[in-house]
């Protein structure tokens, strides 16, 4: 490297040459700098979903490349978080791609020590048989006072924050379409 090319690497000479006396442009940048590139610039699809941790159902711009999650950000079009995340929804890769992440069902018996892996097919049927059994053991046809009841009180339903107004609409149905009376949603709470 010639002495000219030396001297006109230092930021000061570049900060006078380039019109930038207080450094925040171009003055400023390094070679390391300028080679850098947003983690985003790769992903080949970006997916529409909303933070998973509370009620307030911030939205989030996910990045995938090769199927694979690579960054999440807010979304600035979100008129309820307007582009920002907490810590935790800016932390909410860590939620699909952590390594103390979960990808079998876990079930500890009664009265158990120990958890044991179950099939997904094997752990809905143990759920729509409490189910189906807590229902026809419980069922109400008529109130004390003889009205027509037909419910269950002794099932109820807690639904996540997360879940938008279609998806709140259709469990709220299957429930009273089953007799169960006692819903309500995490985001009430």
């Amino acid at each position: 490297m010639s002495f000219s090319g030396f001297l006109g690497s230092w930021p000061l000479v570049r900060q006078l040459r380039d019109g930038d006396p207080h450094a925040l442009g171009k003055a400023a940048q390094s070679a390391k700098t300028k080679a850098l590139k947003p983690r985003i610039d790769e992903a080949d699809q970006v997916a529409h979903s909303i933070c998973p941790y509370c009620a307030v159902g911030c939205a989030q711009l996910v990045y995938v490349k090769n199927g694979e999650v690579t960054q999440i950000e807010g979304d600035p079009a979100s008129p309820i978080s307007r582009g920002r995340l907490c810590p935790k929804g800016a932390a909410s890769k860590d939620y699909v791609t952590g390594p103390l992440r979960e990808y079998k069902v876990k079930y500890r018996r009664p009265y158990g020590n120990a958890w044991e892996e179950l099939s997904l097919d094997e752990a809905m049927g143990m759920i729509v048989e409490r189910f189906v059994r807590t229902r026809e053991e419980n069922w109400q046809e008529q109130s004390d006072e003889g009205n027509p009841a037909k419910r269950t009180l002794a099932i109820g339903n807690l639904g996540g924050a997360t879940l938008d107004n279609e998806e709140n609409y259709l469990i709220k149905k299957l429930m009273t379409a089953l007799g169960v009376v006692q819903v309500e949603n995490q985001a009430r709470i």
